[in-house]
């Protein structure tokens, strides 16, 4: 790996994607800072550790690289527009106009991420006011983090200014994404998120030495065995996320006047892995959401005497799913595998049928040795992505829970979750790929075994 990067910087062109890369995750560090309007920076100080406490915020300040705790302009980061991404994605088998553009080559991609653009702003727009009213009521402990009343109905010019601010902020991030994946090396959005993630990793390793004395044997074996766990653990991501089935496939001799066209030989890469993350923030997603929507109608967490019906209903809610649903629990544990195993199954046959892989084989003249084209071909092709998703959704499942088996076995606590150490490997393992293809198609001498 490190040879591949010292070859890339003695190439000009390549030496001048990575400063750019490098440049553009820098304006990124620099948006995290820059704090939404009408701030109030002396509340800012207690709200770190009230981030601590709250599952959702938690977990949202990682991925936004520390911006959420600082209330900065990009503290939703980019994922109004991954979620976008994913709205789309799931639509399209169900709109026909959608999956005719899906089949229309470079074109149909392009308006389709036009499309995206679009549903990003609304998405944003909902997910800023309410991600700031969770902080508002939930995080802040009732204490207002901002100059004047955060209310869309009672204050509504500058509460809008706020979330538009933030809505700038995460556009302002994808455009940076998209200047990446057009000048820099990687894929733009995911560098996003992989540069957020891994700025917190010094705050997140450092939190490790709060929990004992560093002359303490217990603490040191603990550190040490975390560190052996995790290692194990990035090679098992590795070995998952790169492994896949391959299907023979034969393409059928074709004549076209003088010229002989197919009969090569040829393979379908079936990833062990197809989904990615999805399925581990649709499981976190689904588990912290009733406790999260609860606090809404009840942020006093008890409810007043002479309450209304919903608002005791509320107050239940969330003393219910707090503490049984909790972070580190063993209810919390065993639903986050179940969930994650599941909405695996799920992203996966989504994204299998969506590739169309039968239809495509059969209009090129392939075929599988043995299995007959057309609806024989689906149906084995579906029974081999089922068999394959098993060690891929326990594997996941797995990942998920692991932090918090390892909390118990070590005693250590980072507060770093599986849906981040799967983008930081997997962004890691694409962009070294992407960079050795580039240095493959500028002098592919030097990669040939003699």
């Amino acid at each position: 790996m490190l040879q591949s990067v010292l070859r890339a910087l003695q190439l000009p062109d390549l030496r001048r994607r990575i400063t750019f890369t490098l440049l553009m995750l820098l304006v990124f560090r620099l948006i995290a800072h820059i704090p939404v309007p009408n701030i109030d920076a002396s509340a800012l100080a207690t709200l770190q550790q009230a981030l601590r406490d709250n599952q959702l915020a938690a977990l949202l300040n990682i991925f936004a690289g520390g911006a959420l705790q600082n209330l900065s302009v990009a503290a939703m980061g980019v994922y109004p527009y991954i979620t976008a991404q994913i709205i789309v994605q799931l639509l399209t088998p169900l709109i026909p106009a959608l999956e005719e553009m899906q089949k229309e080559g470079e074109q149909g991609r392009m308006r389709m991420n036009r499309i995206t653009f679009w549903v990003t702003v609304p998405m944003a727009y909902l997910q800023a006011y309410g991600q700031t009213l969770t902080i508002v009521r939930g995080v802040s402990g009732g204490q207002n983090v901002f100059r004047s009343e955060f209310n869309i109905f009672s204050n509504f010019f500058p509460t809008f200014t706020i979330i538009t601010a933030m809505v700038a902020g995460t556009m302002l991030l994808v455009w940076l994404g998209e200047q990446i994946q057009e000048r820099g090396i990687g894929n733009g959005i995911s560098m996003i998120i992989f540069g957020g993630i891994v700025s917190r990793l010094p705050n997140l390793i450092s939190q490790a030495f709060t929990t004992g004395s560093l002359g303490d044997v217990t603490t040191i074996i603990g550190l040490i065995a975390f560190l052996v766990i995790g290692l194990f653990t990035i090679i098992g991501i590795v070995l998952v996320q790169e492994g896949q089935r391959r299907i023979p496939v034969q393409y059928a001799k074709r004549v076209r006047g003088n010229r002989v066209y197919g009969g090569q030989s040829s393979h379908i890469p079936l990833k062990v892995n197809m989904s990615g993350m999805i399925p581990l923030i649709f499981a976190q997603s689904i588990i912290i959401f009733p406790g999260t929507l609860a606090s809404y109608g009840c942020p006093e967490q008890v409810a007043p005497e002479g309450a209304s019906f919903l608002k005791q209903a509320a107050c239940f809610t969330y003393q219910t799913f707090s503490p049984q649903f909790g972070r580190g629990t063993l209810i919390y544990s065993i639903l986050l595998f179940l969930l994650v195993v599941g909405f695996t199954y799920f992203y996966t046959m989504v994204i299998f049928n969506q590739q169309n892989i039968p239809d495509s084989l059969q209009r090129n003249g392939g075929f599988i040795p043995g299995i007959r084209p057309g609806k024989r071909t689906e149906e084995y092709l579906s029974k081999v992505v089922y068999r394959i998703t098993l060690v891929g959704a326990f594997f996941l499942g797995l990942v998920a829970i692991l932090p918090f088996l390892t909390q118990q076995v070590t005693g250590v606590q980072i507060g770093l979750s599986a849906t981040a150490l799967l983008i930081v490997v997997g962004v890691a393992i694409d962009t070294m790929r992407q960079l050795e293809a580039q240095l493959v198609m500028r002098n592919y001498e030097g990669f040939i075994n003699r």
